[in-house]
């Protein structure tokens, strides 16, 4: 039977959720997740700590981004099968 217009958004929809992205931009996502860290690392540095708990939430959301974004990347590289999507 032909594709409907339907079928098309449904697809497109797989592709969307299927881990193609990740696959397609692992390079850039490998780098801002880098700078997250870097970011982080600067962060707790460079500010005093005499902001309080603003300065440690900043810290820890940079670098929680930053492992979160290189652990997915590492993830999807590490599958047995080597599909991308979880």
């Amino acid at each position: 039977m032909g594709e409907t217009q339907r079928d098309h958004g449904v697809t497109r929809a797989a592709r969307l959720w299927s881990g193609a992205a990740l696959h397609r931009h692992q390079l850039l996502l490998a780098v801002v997740g880098a700078a997250c860290i870097a970011m982080g690392i600067l962060t707790a540095v460079l500010v005093p700590e005499s902001e309080g708990p603003a300065w440690a939430m900043a810290v820890a959301g940079c670098l929680a981004a930053g492992v979160l974004l290189l652990g997915r990347i590492v993830f999807a590289l590490l599958r047995p099968n080597g599909r991308t999507a979880l």
